[in-house]
């Protein structure tokens, strides 16, 4: 290890380390544009200048090693002085680019003199990573810097489109500037890698987390797309993590698990729209699927919940549904049962949101057959949504403006022609290979769609006993449903191993727990943004500040989703941290997550029933939507009565009777008869 001064600090870094990354390790800011993790030490562009005591010049930290004892100023005048005259350089060479004119003004550089240099489309400062990039990490060298002088620029060879260019989008991700555009330097057509979670609508990269809520909440490494499992290359995440957790030899595993009863829950896939191909799928942008649609709606989808169309981004005016698309058919034929509700909800949430949109709903039949179905179904027809009796037979696009065209008979028998910014295939739902294959290896019978097949009065038992199944592997079904299948596949597994039941249960055991009885209160507040949900209405941050002058509250944060693992495990943090002993959640409705922050409690060393949540969702931005400044009013009163609550919140622990085990049934009904 190597000791060395900056300014007036000691810092303690391995030998081999650069000044500038000795000032990070201290918290200690140094600017700089040239300077990267994954490359090799360049010097450039001289914004990271510091000054060693006792040498005559100035040397760029990205570049100069630390050596035993030597004191480095980072911020001395001489230091500033030569900073700004870099930066004003740099400035007259590309004036308009944000991110110098962000760093100018950190460094000090007068306004006024920002506003004298003229306006420019320039945006490359020469600082060569997209080059080295290019060629230290893909081997590739695509790209470099040709001519002399005032003439120097970055490009490939000969000015010609690069024909060896990977379109790996390397150079993009280090411009600093934003000056490479992709389209200049190769001739190969760049390939985003889809986001699976957001249907395709925008990408991802080869390193990603699967979704917010992903159980464990770790990146992983598409190897498909890897340029390391491509080529051999790159390898840039190894100097980004800290902990050194990237293993390129990693792989799955296949673990044996010893079970008496198994529960088969494969899913579905949608029937690709692609397959109708007169409907326009993958050569219109602006006709996309429902679940793409759906994506759009979703306050953690890729516009935080705005419904943006593709081709511009902009807010459709006119959308239409088209119902039963795949299914019915003669390939798959049967209802998807879900799609009428999914098209009618999709709906009334665009007219809750977009008061004015039009939406029109092309359908065959309505199935609204679930409880409390038609009452929705009428509500939407009552906020204005229009269905129309038909099925569409084609859409046609304005080429000028991507709108779509449908042409349709009314139920009168004449034919309309309406134009729409915005066409949603409502798609139906069937059996993904991989349930196939599962079906085959536990050698249980499918019925003639493909789905596992079931007894009339026992959906849950395949074909042989000890598996069950639920949910969509035997046939199309709602959310609720399926968690009610789920249910009863749970309780058939418990009536089926009812011999050897709690032999093999390990009870989870927990830190002792704080006796905070007598204690002043000390209560943490997390308020949840809930993607959009909450945030989209009210006013969080306001929130936030308000709460942090309640009496008796330690601790505020807010998060973008505080039922997240992450999140949960940040708690139990800041419990420990700041010694609390009461806290409340912020939140959706506990019905759903008020034992998973109780058992976060436990985690913490603090009784579960110290615990109170806020509905801030559910009775508050939901209800309110169309009046964001009541609904900020409405939380703050929430919180507000939940901290009065919590302050008289003591530890509860439970009590234990004796259960005579009989039971008796009342009720002549099919669940009386079967119970």
């Amino acid at each position: 290890m190597v000791k060395l001064n900056i300014d007036g600090r000691q810092v303690e870094i391995e030998e081999g380390k650069t000044i500038l990354e000795a000032a990070e390790s201290a918290g200690i800011k140094v600017p700089t544009l040239c300077y990267h993790k994954a490359l090799l030490p360049h010097g450039a562009c001289r914004l990271c200048v510091v000054e060693i005591a006792g040498r005559p010049r100035l040397v760029a930290s990205c570049a100069c090693p630390v050596e035993e004892g030597i004191e480095v100023k980072t911020a001395s005048p001489r230091v500033l002085k030569a900073r700004k005259l870099t930066m004003e350089l740099l400035l007259l060479r590309c004036p308009d680019v944000p991110k110098l004119k962000e760093l100018a003004e950190g460094i000090g550089v007068d306004e006024a003199i920002l506003k004298r240099f003229r306006q420019d489309d320039e945006k490359c400062i020469l600082c060569g990573l997209c080059a080295r990039v290019c060629r230290e990490r893909m081997a590739v060298g695509a790209i470099d810097f040709v001519n002399r002088g005032y003439k120097r620029r970055v490009s490939p060879p000969f000015a010609e489109l690069s024909p060896i260019c990977l379109t790996c989008g390397a150079c993009e991700v280090v411009c600093p500037t934003g000056a490479v555009n992709l389209s200049e330097i190769t001739k190969n057509k760049p390939r985003p890698i889809p986001s699976e979670y957001n249907a395709g609508l925008v990408g991802r990269g080869s390193i990603y987390i699967p979704f917010a809520q992903a159980i464990p909440k770790v990146p992983v490494i598409d190897r498909d797309t890897c340029m390391h499992f491509l080529r051999e290359a790159c390898k840039s995440c190894e100097n980004f993590c800290g902990p050194k957790a990237i293993n390129y030899d990693q792989k799955d595993e296949v673990v044996n698990i010893e079970a008496g009863a198994v529960i088969l829950a494969s899913g579905y896939e949608i029937i690709d729209p692609e397959l109708k191909k007169e409907l326009g799928y993958g050569r219109y942008p602006n006709v996309i699927s429902s679940l793409q649609f759906e994506r759009l709606l979703s306050a953690s989808g890729p516009y935080m919940g705005n419904v943006l169309r593709p081709s511009d981004l902009k807010p459709p005016k006119k959308i239409a549904f088209i119902q039963c698309v795949g299914s019915r058919e003669i390939e798959h034929n049967y209802c998807s049962s879900v799609c009428c509700m999914y098209a009618t909800k999709e709906a009334i949430i665009v007219k809750e949101h977009q008061p004015d949109t039009d939406c029109t709903i092309f359908y065959i039949d309505i199935r609204a057959f679930g409880k409390g179905f038609e009452a929705y179904y009428n509500r939407a027809k009552e906020l204005g949504v229009k269905y129309i009796r038909c099925r569409p037979s084609s859409i046609k696009e304005l080429p000028a403006t991507h709108n779509l065209m449908i042409q349709y008979q009314k139920e009168d028998g004449g034919i309309a022609t309406d134009e729409f910014d915005l066409v949603v295939l409502s798609v139906g739902l069937r059996p993904t290979p991989e349930g196939t294959e599962l079906a085959r290896i536990f050698d249980i019978d499918l019925n003639e769609h493909g789905f596992v097949s079931t007894k009339e009065f026992s959906p849950t038992e395949s074909s042989k006993p000890g598996i069950y199944v639920a949910g969509l592997f035997s046939g199309p079904k709602d959310i609720p449903e399926s968690v009610m299948e789920a249910c009863a596949a749970a309780s058939k597994v418990m009536s089926f191993l009812a011999e050897e039941k709690g032999s093999l249960i390990t009870e989870k055991t927990y830190p002792p727990e704080r006796d905070v009885r007598g204690q002043e209160p000390r209560i943490g507040v997390f308020i949840c943004h809930c993607g959009r949900n909450i945030a989209g209405v009210v006013n969080i941050s306001e929130v936030v500040e308000y709460v942090k002058t309640l009496p008796d509250v330690s601790y505020v944060e807010d998060n973008v989703y505080t039922c997240s693992t992450d999140t949960q495990q940040a708690i139990t943090k800041k419990i420990q941290e700041h010694d609390l002993n009461r806290v409340i959640v912020a939140s959706c409705t506990p019905r759903t997550h008020e034992p998973l922050f109780q058992d976060t409690l436990r985690e913490a060393g603090l009784n579960p029933y110290l615990f109170e949540m806020a509905n801030i969702r559910d009775q508050c931005s939901w209800v309110h939507m169309h009046e964001p400044e009541a609904a900020t009013e409405k939380a703050k009163d929430l919180i507000r009565m939940a901290v009065a609550k919590a302050r008289l919140l003591e530890p509860l622990y439970p009590q234990f009777v004796d259960v005579i085990p009989r039971a008796l049934v009342i009720g002549g009904g099919m669940a009386g008869m079967t119970a």
